[in-house]
């Protein structure tokens, strides 16, 4: 956890007490409660980016159900840019010497 050992997990819990005492719960239930705003605001902006992205790129957000997509709408697909490949002629004298 964190990299720490028992012995500095059990300092840590010393100092704690030291520190807060009887509001260590208080003090506990706060962080936790922050912790799980902070973990909610962050899944929140996730889901924003995704959405924002997914129309951005004119993709449809992912939905639930498995259905088939046509995917015709989408004007995705580029042309090749290589030139095709041309094989060279082959002369009469070069098929005889083979």
């Amino acid at each position: 956890m964190f990299g720490l050992g028992f012995q500095e997990l059990i300092l840590f819990g010393m100092v704690a007490v030291l520190l807060f005492g009887k509001r260590l719960p208080e003090v506990a239930q706060s962080l936790g409660a922050s912790y799980r705003d902070f973990r909610k605001g962050l899944s929140e902006i996730q889901s924003e980016m995704d959405l924002t992205s997914a129309v951005h790129n004119h993709v449809p957000p992912p939905s639930t159900s498995s259905s088939v997509q046509n995917y015709d709408e989408f004007d995705d697909y580029d042309e090749p840019t290589a030139p095709k490949l041309e094989l060279p002629e082959v002369s009469q004298d070069d098929e005889s010497n083979t």
